[in-house]
């Protein structure tokens, strides 16, 4: 990121959140004036871009059933290692499209070209879908897909982190991750639709599905060149004074208005932090979850006695009911300030969900546990994603972290992908889950006590600080006693 010249080298303290209410309190007109303004300016294209990137990496499950796996020969086991495929290229290109978008050498390299341009290839890669003739060349072009879409996710979590303070992302970033259920939403209908121009211009149904939403990712791509902003610093849609507003609440609150030229140091200290492998482990348990339903949904559906028109639309129900429930759920947890119970509740609602899917005999019971399966793991997603981006200090070891997290928590989705047979994935799903709720715990436990930990030591030091905690506060990072957790309980 290119540094400001307003900045300062270093943050000393940081606001702990358990003042961050009198903060809001105080927050002049002016504030929320500027918050509504970059509200408007990020939220509605960057969630347009990851509902794209959703649609574009799941409408392959709405392909299958309408004629792609026969036309192409494809058997079940190939199925999977082409899904697979694009999430060990996602997993392989993860960190290193993070670590280049946060290194602030890289000045040419912004957010406002690179983001765009991630769209623009995949949305190619999306049309060439269609264009197969063979499982190879399938094959081929999830990789690609893979690649091309690595770099979005972590890409806007960390623009993120540089418009908004800590404890302002949770929603905002829940509204973007709301774009993936309305991706399930939005596909059913689309490829019911679609797959009714099967034999148009010579190409089937499922062709079209692919060359239809590719080309409309390919438009949206064109017009975010002159949508999605560049560093907060340079943000041509704000005005001097609002700039200088922006990076003096970022200073105010973390290291998101500061320069920090890239480190190996902070490479490496993110991979040494236990926190850091938590929230990664945490999302690995919930993706496992995420993306077998999302991909497979029209498949279980269908599986439950429906043909493949019904099972289409059919998938609307449940991915709407997922958006609702991040909506409200999300609005509860910043509101009381607590995000641990309601992510292990939002794991116990999905875990609900599988067991009505393993002991119901009938259609309609079963169609019923997919509700609550979406409702659960959809929110539980949405909830933990911006944990890492809160509470890890350090701009290059935040943006590992972030990568890190979404890399291997994709692990987890290769592995839910390899051997899906409907009912055994059911059981191990329930596992991974249950595994994810234990780490939720931790998590909020360790930091909860690391937070009393640090008070009782500032209070201690309060006539006489430690000098060397004060003068390497830049290297301590999150590990500063002046800083606090947020969200830890």
């Amino acid at each position: 990121m290119a540094p400001c010249p307003t900045s300062q080298k270093r943050f000393d303290v940081l606001v702990p959140h358990d003042n961050m209410k009198s903060v809001d309190k105080s927050s002049s007109v002016e504030d929320r004036k500027l918050l509504r303004k970059i509200d408007v300016r990020l939220l509605p294209i960057l969630t347009l871009l990851y509902l794209l990137s959703f649609l574009d990496r799941t409408n392959i499950g709405n392909a299958r059933i309408v004629g792609l796996a026969k036309d192409l020969e494809i058997t079940v086991s190939e199925y999977n290692t082409s899904l697979a495929l694009y999430f060990v290229a996602y997993v392989i290109f993860e960190i290193p499209a993070n670590v280049s978008l946060s290194n602030s050498s890289l000045k040419n390299l912004n957010p406002q070209i690179w983001l765009p341009t991630l769209a623009l290839l995949w949305g190619i890669a999306s049309v060439c879908q269609g264009l197969v003739v063979n499982k190879a060349g399938l094959f081929g072009i999830r990789f690609l897909l893979g690649v091309t879409e690595a770099g979005l996710f972590p890409g806007v979590i960390f623009l993120f982190s540089v418009y908004y303070r800590r404890h302002e992302r949770s929603w905002r970033i829940a509204i973007f991750f709301a774009g993936a259920a309305l991706a399930g939403a939005f596909g059913g209908i689309l490829a019911f639709a679609i797959g009714k121009m099967d034999g148009i211009g010579g190409r089937k149904g499922w062709e079209w599905i692919f060359i239809i939403e590719g080309v409309l990712t390919i438009f949206v791509s064109l017009i975010a060149y002159f949508l999605v902003p560049t560093w907060s610093h340079k943000a041509k849609f704000l005005t001097e004074p609002e700039r200088e507003r922006l990076l003096a609440r970022l200073r105010a609150d973390s290291d998101a208005g500061n320069v920090e030229k890239f480190d190996w140091f902070f490479v490496r200290q993110a991979f040494k932090d236990h926190l850091v492998w938590g929230y990664a482990m945490l999302f690995h348990g919930f993706a496992f979850a995420l993306y077998s339903l999302s991909l497979f949904m029209p498949t279980i559906i269908a599986s439950l006695g429906f043909q493949s028109w019904q099972a289409q639309l059919m998938t609307v129900p449940p991915n709407i009911l997922a958006s609702i429930s991040i909506c409200a759920t999300v609005w509860s947890s910043a509101r009381f300030n607590i995000r641990a119970p309601f992510i292990v509740g939002a794991a116990g609602v999905a875990i609900m969900g599988y067991v009505i899917l393993l002991a119901s005999k009938t259609a309609g019971a079963q169609y019923i546990g997919v509700h609550f399966a979406a409702a659960g793991v959809y929110t539980g997603n949405a909830l933990l994603l911006s944990w890492p981006g809160e509470n890890v200090a350090g701009q290059t070891k935040r943006a590992v972290a972030v990568a890190m997290q979404i890399t291997i928590g994709d692990i987890g989705a290769i592995t839910g992908l390899s051997g899906y047979l409907f009912r055994i994935p059911h059981l191990i799903t329930i596992g991974y889950l249950v595994f994810a709720a234990l780490v939720t715990t931790y998590l909020s436990i360790w930091m909860s006590r690391e937070n009393d930990r640090r008070d009782f030591i500032a209070r201690s030091q309060k006539d006489n600080p430690e000098p060397s905690l004060m003068q390497n506060g830049s290297r301590l990072g999150d590990r500063d006693i002046h800083y606090r957790y947020v969200y830890r309980i």
